[in-house]
């Protein structure tokens, strides 16, 4: 029986890296997999997933508006998973979207993103993930000042964290590091990242 997994986890937790290992494995045995991910990412250009050590593999971008249960729907050949990037840009219709395709399509789907933003708010998509989801599992990596484990996402800029602006503004390891709540929370503690 199909079931809808969110995986979520720090940045630098190795989310893309995993969705990439397990799309290989499927279509090693001749099972195909469809990628999807935010259109709001385009780092490395639109329509693409791709890790920091390197790989990187085409993906449909998704907006609020895609029908994602009509896409998966209407293709030639049924795909045997469903593996989504940067899940938390999601909509609360695309995450309902993805519960029809595991439940009337019996396709399995893997969610993967952050859970909580700068501000340590729940993203829209990550809240009706941890609502919908099957299997919630978290992909652990190690606080950048300490070895913790990181749960939440710093921002910075010059070399400063910063707790206010936008929810969404796209960036890598440049933008965002991964902590603990202790490095989180003081930021004078904090205030020595590398610039």
């Amino acid at each position: 029986m199909a079931q809808l997994y969110y995986k979520y986890g720090t940045m630098n937790s190795g989310k893309t890296i995993e969705i990439l290992k397990v799309a290989h494995n499927y279509e090693e045995q001749g099972k195909p997999v469809v990628i999807m991910t935010s259109a709001l990412d385009t780092r490395d250009g639109f329509g693409f997933v791709s890790s920091r050590i390197g790989m990187r593999r085409k993906a449909m971008p998704i907006t609020a508006d895609t029908d994602i249960f009509a896409y998966i729907a209407n293709l030639a050949q049924p795909p045997y998973c469903v593996l989504i990037d940067e899940c938390q840009f999601l909509s609360k219709n695309n995450v309902y979207d993805l519960a029809r395709v595991v439940d009337e399509l019996d396709i399995p789907v893997m969610a993967f993103g952050l859970k909580n933003d700068f501000q340590n708010e729940l993203f829209e998509g990550s809240k009706y993930l941890l609502l919908l989801a099957d299997k919630i599992e978290e992909i652990k990596t190690i606080c950048q000042f300490c070895s913790k484990k990181a749960t939440m996402v710093l921002r910075i800029e010059n070399g400063r964290p910063v707790y206010d602006g936008e929810q969404i503004q796209i960036g890598g390891s440049e933008s965002y590091i991964p902590v603990c709540r202790k490095h989180y929370f003081h930021p004078e503690i904090a205030a020595d990242i590398k610039e």
